[in-house]
């Protein structure tokens, strides 16, 4: 395994972390995939055998149930202090009901015990805006995250996917106040999906921010055959509405030539791309099967040639910036 710094950070943190949210129990609500504690478990074994110390959930995933597993699990199988648990906030947890989503105080400090509970630790490493909120004033959020960490509860603050002036703001917000401040940012970025290019990602290089993409496979549409389907691809409703075979398939054709030539799992390939920028500090891999963990790993060791590089950047055609 390789490690590396969160940013501008001294938090060391694994180059794959692992995505906890195929991790979670069958309740309404919950993803269809999902993966209860006795499936869970091998794959979180498996990650910390390779040195996997960095796993990301958030209390909206299966509904707080995806924290549950993560925490019982990590607690059983790892020293608490030798992991970095990441979990977010933002989306609803109780409904439409007032204060149930969102990013102020109220929401924050809510959430933050109940995710501290679920994941059954003291203190948590990365917690994290899973989205921007533009109904609470930006003061508010970070203010109440800078109390957070006063109070021992959380280590680090990190944002998620937005606008790269909104994550300009926030970060200018919190230094004219002395507050700490986001030392990541979890965006979506995979070679089909790469908007990110324009402005956030030289944003983050710029200002020292940790960069932990979200989606690096692309939904797993990058792994397969594009008329292959699996338990994912048949429920899993924005495979659909975030990528369009015509303008798409050329780039899923283009990683399986090259995994074919090189004899690699597709999988490496498109991790390898990914982490070949070096403003990536570790994508977030999700996983259903051992052998998803351990291609993710294995791409680390695949360095691709400019000439291959090219290849796969090649048919990219822009589009919108999906959040």
């Amino acid at each position: 395994m390789h490690y590396t710094k969160l940013g501008d950070t001294g938090l060391d943190v694994s180059r794959i972390c692992l995505g906890c949210m195929n991790f979670g129990a069958q309740t309404p609500g919950a993803h269809e995939w999902s993966l209860d504690e006795m499936d869970t478990r091998p794959l979180l074994e498996r990650a910390l055998e390779l040195g996997i110390n960095f796993f990301d959930t958030a209390n909206a995933y299966s509904r707080g149930t995806s924290e549950e597993i993560t925490g019982k699990l990590l607690r059983e199988l790892a020293d608490r202090d030798e992991v970095v648990i990441a979990t977010k906030v933002y989306f609803p947890m109780r409904g439409t009901k007032p204060n149930s989503l969102g990013l102020s105080r109220k929401a924050i400090m809510t959430e933050i015990e109940h995710s501290l509970r679920r994941l059954g630790t003291d203190y948590i490493d990365l917690y994290q805006i899973h989205r921007y909120d533009r109904r609470t004033p930006i003061e508010e959020t970070l203010r109440a995250f800078d109390d957070a960490i006063s109070a021992g509860k959380i280590r680090y603050v990190g944002a998620s996917s937005m606008w790269a002036w909104e994550f300009s703001k926030a970060l200018y917000t919190a230094k004219i106040n002395g507050w700490n401040r986001f030392v990541s940012m979890q965006n979506q970025y995979s070679l089909l999906q790469r908007e990110e290019e324009r402005e956030m990602l030289p944003l983050c290089a710029d200002q020292g921010i940790g960069v932990i993409p979200w989606s690096p496979l692309a939904r797993g549409v990058l792994t397969r055959d594009w008329d292959d389907t699996t338990a994912r691809t048949e429920t899993d409703p924005l495979i659909k509405a975030r990528f369009d075979r015509n303008r798409d398939e050329d780039i899923v054709k283009r990683v399986a030539e090259i995994a074919a030539a090189r004899d690699v799992p597709r999988a490496q390939i498109a991790l390898a791309w990914v982490l070949g920028n070096p403003v990536v500090t570790a994508p977030i891999v999700g996983a259903s099967k051992l052998q998803h963990i351990e291609d993710a790993v294995a791409a680390l060791d695949v360095e691709l040639t400019t000439a291959e590089r090219e290849a796969l950047e090649e048919p990219y055609v822009p589009r919108s910036s999906s959040f």
